[in-house]
């Protein structure tokens, strides 16, 4: 460390170091305050609690397949239906608890017009979850 001295020469400039005893100080300090107080923090009341096994009540919400076919024919659970009926099957089905799943499975050739009135028509029935069902890729 560079100190100041007493003599009047013309080599006195301002001290560039910082003095890291204070801040050492301020560390131990805070070290031995949580050392002491860390133990209270997990003091717990020790209670016997009772012992209990149950599995838990999952109920699955069911699955409603809509296959849409390339000349728009809609099939419900793989019967055949027309647009009036898919909606009153729809807005029937959006009152069961749990909301049941609609799961979409479109022809590749089938027009997107033909899909999306499928899925409008589910969400106007209060149907939220519809997932696309697709064949999966062939790995070679």
């Amino acid at each position: 460390m560079a100190f100041g001295g007493f003599a009047k020469g013309g080599d006195s400039a301002p001290m560039a170091e910082i003095n890291m005893v204070p801040l050492i100080d301020v560390m131990l300090v805070l070290l031995v305050i949580f050392i002491i107080t860390a133990p209270l923090l997990t003091h717990a009341v020790k209670v016997d609690l009772p012992k209990a096994s149950s599995a838990p009540n999952v109920t699955k919400p069911e699955n409603i397949q809509i296959a849409v076919k390339a000349d728009g024919q809609v099939y419900w659970n793989g019967v055949a239906i027309g647009r009036s009926e898919m909606t009153s099957r729809m807005a029937a089905a959006s009152k069961l608890d749990p909301a049941p799943e609609v799961h979409l499975r479109a022809d590749r050739t089938t027009p997107y017009e033909n899909v999306a009135q499928v899925i409008s028509t589910a969400a106007k029935a209060g149907l939220t979850k519809i997932g696309f069902v697709t064949e999966p890729a062939e790995t070679r």
